[in-house]
């Protein structure tokens, strides 16, 4: 019997498994913090009285050590430096130079949480990198959110009655239409004064990412969602949006908010994010869950020339006519037509009859089409390409667990639950590191295995 030995390939465990000194060579080599340093570096006055200088690029190496280590806190971090020689050579401190203090921590994050673009600039330039080396060849990308909690407690607010809140009781019977007119001009104006992200979905399509990044809610509020055993949970945080390759799994985009945030208002900016940073990536499939069912988002898919498989969201719409419950046609006995191709000059699926057709008298007779062609942008939710319900379809959707991999990746080995940050901007800048962190330690296992396979 023959027998085959699988070539044994670097993971993300055996990576965070090596030793300190190898780990953090191979990390660190993989993230340009020149960026980080302009940002970070004082400008001191030399002379007499002049303070003692800072070793800041070991600071900085010493922040993402401090994520791959999993330290909770600064001060963990201070004393672990003062009291592992080895873990401060790691970092890039040289022998018998002082540690720098807790305070001279808290400054340097300060600056970095009030420049957030520079880190997403190091983590673009990063995924570029891997991308010209070769390690990045998606055609599918997923998006999901995760649930972060923050450690402070949430505000105390006495309940008012509802009783106090419409003490004006209105109006009982149909109002006149020059009333009913005034009332709906009213209600759409008001609509339209609102924030952005309390406005419909639809109204991030127009927006420019900027807008929609600058608008984003980032304050600690409480969020509800149904966890994998379909019950109800409730937390005070954030929430972190993923865009993620669906078979490297790298990090493609980001963006933390409140908690409240519903989980479809953050795809149309993960997308125009993802256009902006990588103009010449092409992708094919975009997959999300149930959640990001909305019709704007097929839109901004659609213009971007990607098919999104997305599940669907029926909204207590009644069942479709003429068609199965994935919206492919049926004959006269009820039997679903089969997805044949797409065409994607004239936007169009194709459907050929059904199996039974061969032994159906009505086929027989004439009375039944043999093809149906479908437009999809005639209802981007409801048709897409491949068509619901396919085999490709299924195949396609069930990438959508790389970024559920992530999401655990990042809780369980990065600690991204450990937020210690009151504000959401200080918050950001930790989930901007971490992700670059997560980032770098792919590309690290990419050149690995690299190295081991042109070493055979």
């Amino acid at each position: 019997m023959a027998f085959i030995r699988q070539n044994y390939l670097f993971s993300l465990q055996d990576l965070l498994e090596m030793d300190q000194e190898n780990r953090f060579d191979a990390i660190f080599n993989c993230i340009d913090i020149t960026p980080l340093l302009k940002i970070v570096f004082p400008k001191y006055h030399y002379g007499p009285g002049a303070p003692v200088r800072n070793d800041h690029a070991a600071m900085l190496y010493s922040l993402f050590a401090r994520i791959i280590e999993r330290i909770p806190t600064i001060k963990d971090l201070v004393r672990r430096l003062k009291h592992d020689a080895l873990f401060r050579w790691c970092c890039g401190f040289d022998v018998g130079q002082r540690v720098p203090s807790e305070a001279s921590y808290s400054r340097m994050m300060t600056k970095l949480s009030a420049h957030p673009h520079v880190l997403q600039d190091v983590q673009r330039e990063l995924v570029q990198r891997a991308i010209q080396e070769g390690f990045l060849t998606e055609d599918t990308i997923a998006i999901d959110s995760t649930h972060i909690e923050a450690r402070e407690r949430a505000p105390y607010t006495t309940s008012t009655k509802k009783s106090e809140q419409n003490s004006t009781k209105k109006k009982r019977g149909r109002k006149p239409k020059a009333e009913r007119a005034l009332l709906l001009a009213e209600k759409v104006a008001e609509l339209a004064s609102r924030p952005l992200y309390e406005q419909g979905i639809v109204a991030q399509l127009e927006a420019l990412l900027d807008i929609l990044v600058q608008e984003m809610p980032t304050t600690p509020q409480w969020g509800c969602k149904k966890n994998s055993e379909t019950q109800q949970m409730y937390w005070y945080g954030y929430k972190l949006h993923l865009l993620v390759g669906a078979q490297n799994q790298y990090i493609l985009g980001s963006i933390i908010s409140s908690a409240n945030l519903n989980d479809g208002k953050a795809a149309i900016p993960l997308l125009k994010q993802f256009q902006q940073c990588y103009p010449d990536f092409k992708l094919a499939f975009a997959t999300m869950d149930a959640g990001y069912d909305h019709e704007p988002i097929y839109r901004q898919l659609n213009k971007m020339k990607i098919s999104g498989i997305i599940a669907y969201n029926r909204r207590r719409e009644p069942s479709p006519i003429g068609c199965d419950e994935h919206f492919a046609p049926v004959c006269i006995k009820q039997h679903s037509y089969r997805y044949d191709s797409y065409d994607s000059t004239y936007e169009t699926i194709k459907y050929t009859e059904p199996k039974e057709c061969s032994t159906c008298p009505f086929a027989a007779q004439g009375e039944c089409q043999k093809v149906y062609k479908i437009k999809i942008t005639d209802d981007l939710r409801r048709y897409c390409a491949p068509a619901r319900g396919s085999a490709k379809w299924k195949l396609i959707y069930k990438r959508r667990t790389a970024v559920e991999r992530v999401n655990a990746y990042l809780k369980q080995f990065f600690g991204i639950e450990n937020i210690r940050y009151r504000t959401g901007k200080r918050a950001k800048m930790q989930m901007d590191m971490t992700t670059l962190v997560y980032n770098a330690l792919c590309l690290a296992k990419d050149r690995l295995n690299q190295q081991l396979q042109e070493g055979e």
